[in-house]
């Protein structure tokens, strides 16, 4: 499929690193102009404590040869949030994709820890973050993407509405509530953007091999194949640029309006537009951990990538 994104605005909430930086990068590269905003910027840190920042984003779009511009915004902040789509719509008038990236919630992660024992502040920040950021970035930039028919918004989270339906086994109740809401946002959306013709749905990676994850296996991109020995299941990963290419892809399909109200997943995606992660495989990483890795079954990724 010929990624085509020339002239296109987009916007990137929570742009910073992982799925979402690498989302802006390929948005970037098929010709979109990108905002990439978030809380981590020069010398300002959100409480991820992280290195990566906005305007790294927007080196990676432009040495993509795409651009970009870093706006620093706290998603929580409704002035923050309606001062930023003044900008938008005084530079351009319009948003074409408005993909909802923000989290930042996995320093709460207490592992399987009940409700009742994990920190209430971190369960409530963890909604905080999850839910009520996505619902205020909503409410202001959605009047943009439907100034034009053809829009298209992207709630990122973390499974499919499938493998979501019962509760995620070592996790905690407020990041499981937070990420099974995103499927409600796709659907409540879908319903009250169709008559606009805007397209909206919930989107998850893989197993993605974001900048956290192999900092947190201790390996680099070229030799994440290390990790498998302290987790074998890990074969199944997929870089964060496959996971850009999927949802690029999805922006540029004149026909994605069939997908409203869907939560995708970058392996289905990546079947229908036929992209390749970098080293030319198919990741097919939600049907792996139901089929595989929740069965007991052995590392193999054979028929899965």
């Amino acid at each position: 499929m010929n990624v085509d994104l020339t002239g296109k605005v987009a916007l990137v909430a929570g742009g910073t690193r992982g799925a979402s930086r690498a989302i802006a990068v390929e948005l970037g590269r098929a010709g979109a102009h990108v905002y990439v905003t978030g809380r981590t910027s020069g010398e300002h840190r959100s409480e991820v404590g992280r290195s990566e920042t906005i305007e790294g984003t927007v080196e990676l779009v432009e040495r993509a040869g795409g651009s970009a511009v870093a706006v620093r915004v706290d998603h929580l902040d409704p002035d923050q949030v309606r001062s930023l789509a003044e900008r938008v719509d005084a530079e351009h008038g319009r948003l074409d994709v408005l993909v909802d990236g923000i989290w930042g919630g996995d320093t709460h992660l207490g592992w399987e820890q009940p409700v009742w024992e994990h920190s209430l502040d971190a369960s409530l920040r963890m909604v905080r973050l999850g839910i009520d950021a996505h619902l205020i970035t909503s409410h202001f930039l959605l009047p943009l993407v439907l100034r034009e028919p053809g829009g298209l918004v992207v709630e990122l989270t973390d499974g499919t509405e499938e493998y979501n339906a019962k509760y995620r086994e070592g996790t905690t109740l407020a990041f499981y509530v937070v990420k099974s809401a995103a499927h409600a946002f796709a659907r409540g959306e879908a319903a009250e953007t169709a008559e606009h013709g805007c397209t909206a749905v919930a989107f998850t990676p893989g197993w993605i091999r974001s900048e956290a994850m192999l900092d947190e296996f201790g390996v680099t991109e070229q030799n994440w194949r290390d990790a498998l020995t302290a987790q074998p299941h890990f074969c199944i990963s997929e870089t964060p640029a496959f996971v850009g290419r999927t949802v690029a892809a999805l922006a540029a399909d004149p026909e994605k309006k069939r997908f409203s109200g869907q939560t995708l997943n970058s392996g289905q995606l990546a079947k229908i537009y036929e992209v390749d992660d970098v080293d030319g495989s198919r990741p097919d990483g939600w049907r792996y951990m139901r089929e595989v890795a929740d069965q007991g079954k052995p590392a193999d990724p054979t028929g899965y990538r």
